[in-house]
This record gives structure tokens, C-alpha cells and sequence, in this order.
């Protein structure tokens, strides 16, 4: 199933908007319009990939989480359900590779950290299992290279490290691992660790101060040396500093029907993405000068369906495509910024 949103915006004109969900059958598509109609003014700067991916019947199960090896142009999909292939491998363009499951129980967040020297991808699971409450690193073809946590133990210990749901990680290009780690569960925490898996600082506890969390859910990095962490619970985005773990700022005037469920930056940084799970909308909002963390300031949003539920995205580093994994539509969708090319849609 595709689901199609696109608006059109501009001084002294009404923002529209199309919702067009198509099923594929054979050679016929089949398609329900919805017109939406509001009277705000926005910046359009995204549209919908109706292309990608080239076959969606991939995608069996419930997609929890998406990853982008803009390196070596691989976009990775993980799902979850009963007999299925846990992990989907698709290329940039939307064609797809190959599959695999081995050792991953529940997928929650993923992260490609890719080298010209190695393609890596890295899993939070939160599963129950004999490999739940771990963060694992793959290679491309599924092999598994490390395990961080106590595999099949949740816990809050420090030595040895254990994790309880952890969601999502972030892997800077020196190695350094940012992990948030508690998607409801004893944890609200994140947890900086070196290339070599040393912890290099921790934050957090439950509770509503600074620098505490409630469902700490997506966690990204800019190049001023700032920490992002979508504190779900809390309706709000805390900063820190890379170096120190220093508590630097929050945003929550952005999110008062709904917290922040993923961050992250476009490639320039003159934006932060950001998903609202249950309110099913994505918001470009403008990122704040070095220095300053500042208010939040919505520059546009991209309003999905009802119950579409976008989980987690990532950002191609390269392009600036925005994917999208939808728990609700069961499906990726692919946003490509506006004055970029979209090959035509062809049924």
C-alpha cells in the first residue's frame, strides 16, 4: 500500500493537501481521495517518493525503525512479526537486496555507521528473548559482530553494562555510541560509550527536571557538538554537550499535544526533523545558531494520515531524502527535499 501527501503553500494562499492511498492488485491500482483544506501559510519544502520502494509487498510485518548507509547507498528496514525476515535491505532507489533475522528478536531503533572500509548496522532490540535488551552491530549480510548489554537480561547495571528497551542509538563517525535507553522500561537514561565500548558518561533518571527523562526515544548529534534527545514523555527535545554531557537547554513549545518520537538534522543543519508518533506528522523545525539553544520554531509540517504512526526516521546525509517507518501503515515511505527529481510514479 502507497499513501501519497502533498501540499501547496504560499503567501496570501490556502495550504492544501492530498491523501491518496493506492492498493496494488495485479495490474490495476485502486485509490481513495481525501482532500484536507487549512488556511496556514507554510514553506514547502518536502514531497512524497510515490516510487519508492519499487515493491512494497516487502514489507510484512509491523516497520518499526529505518536506516540510511548514505556511504554506500543502502537504506535498511527493520520489522517485526512472527515467521518474517526481521531486516529488509533495499538500495537508495528502492529496489530491494536481500533479508535477514538472525539473533534479532524485537527491533526497536537501528543506525548505519558505515566506513569505505566496512558496512555496519547497528539494532536496539527489546525483546524478551535470549538476544533482548541489547544493542547489536551487523554487517551487511546480517552477521553479527558485537553485542553491548546482557543479552536476554534487562537490568540497570553499569559493569556489566545492561540496558532495558534500550530505542535508538547514534554512532558518530569516530566510534563514540550514543544510546538512549529506556523505551519504557527501569531506565531513562542516555549513555555516551567510546569506539572501544568504555562509558564515557551517563544522564539521566525519570523525572521532569533538566536532564531527566521520561521514554528518552530518539537521540541525534549536529556538528556544534550538541546532543538531541526526543524526551517522549516529557513533550520536549534536552540538549547536551558531546564532550561532557552537560545539560545545555530544552524545547517544549513545539510539542504540547504531542512529544517528539525521532530526531534528526538535515544534511546542511538548517533543519531538525522530527516525528509525532500519535499525532501522524512530521515537523521541519529550524535548528538554532552555535551557541544558542533558543525556542522551538516550526518552518513546515508534513501531515500523514490518521493512524499512519510514524515511529522513527532517518535522514540520507547525502541527498537530504527523509525515510520514514510507519508502525501504523506498516510500511517506509521515502521524502525527497522539493527542487530534487523524483523519477515519475508508474503503476
Amino acid at each position: 500500500m502507497a499513501r501519497f501527501w502533498v501540499c501547496a503553500a504560499g503567501a496570501g494562499f490556502f495550504l492544501a493537501s492530498l491523501v491518496l492511498h493506492a492498493r496494488f492488485c495485479g495490474s490495476g491500482v485502486l485509490r481513495n481521495f481525501a482532500f484536507q483544506v487549512s488556511w496556514r501559510t507554510e514553506k514547502l519544502l518536502y514531497r512524497l517518493d510515490l516510487g519508492w520502494p519499487n515493491y512494497s509487498e516487502y514489507f510484512t510485518g509491523t516497520t518499526f525503525c529505518v536506516a540510511v548507509d548514505s556511504l554506500n547507498g543502502l537504506v535498511y528496514v527493520a520489522q517485526r512479526g512472527d515467521n518474517i525476515p526481521k531486516v529488509l535491505v533495499f538500495t537508495e532507489d528502492g529496489y530491494f537486496l536481500r533479508a535477514w533475522n538472525y539473533t534479532v528478536d524485537t527491533p526497536h531503533g537501528m543506525f548505519a555507521a558505515s566506513t569505505p572500509y566496512e558496512q555496519s548496522i547497528w539494532i536496539t532490540d527489546v525483546g524478551s528473548g535470549a538476544y533482548g535488551h541489547t544493542v547489536k552491530k551487523y554487517n551487511s549480510f546480517g552477521d553479527l559482530i558485537q553485542v553491548l548489554g546482557t543479552a536476554g537480561k534487562k537490568g540497570t547495571g553499569l559493569n556489566p553494562l545492561q540496558f532495558d528497551n534500550p530505542a535508538e542509538l547514534y554512532v558518530e563517525d569516530t566510534g563514540d555510541i550514543y544510546v538512549v535507553d529506556g523505551d519504557g522500561g527501569l531506565n531513562n537514561r542516555l549513555i555516551k560509550l567510546s569506539q572501544d565500548f568504555m562509558i564515557l558518561w551517563l544522564q539521566g533518571e525519570n523525572g521532569t527536571g533538566p536532564a531527566k527523562f521520561n521514554i528518552p526515544h530518539s537521540v541525534t548529534l549536529d556538528s556544534a557538538g550538541r546532543v538531541w534527545v526526543a524526551d517522549r514523555g516529557n513533550k520536549r527535545i534536552q540538549v547536551f554537550s558531546k564532550d561532557t554531557g552537560e545539560w545545555l537547554g530544552a524545547w517544549n513549545n513545539c510539542f504540547t499535544e504531542e512529544g517528539p518520537s525521532s530526531v534528526r538534522f538535515t544534511p546542511d543543519e538548517k533543519y531538525l526533523i522530527v516525528a509525532q508518533l500519535n499525532r501522524s506528522r512530521l515537523l521541519v523545525v529550524a535548528a538554532p545558531p552555535v551557541g544558542s539553544i533558543g525556542d522551538c520554531s516550526v518552518i513546515s509540517t508534513i501531515q500523514l494520515p490518521d493512524q499512519v504512526l510514524p515511529h522513527l526516521l532517518e535522514v540520507n546525509r547525502k541527498t537530504g531524502a527523509i525515510y520514514v517507518a510507519e508502525i501504523g501503515a506498516k510500511q517506509v515511505q521515502k521524502y525527497v527535499p522539493f527542487n530534487s527529481y523524483v523519477p515519475p510514479f508508474s503503476t
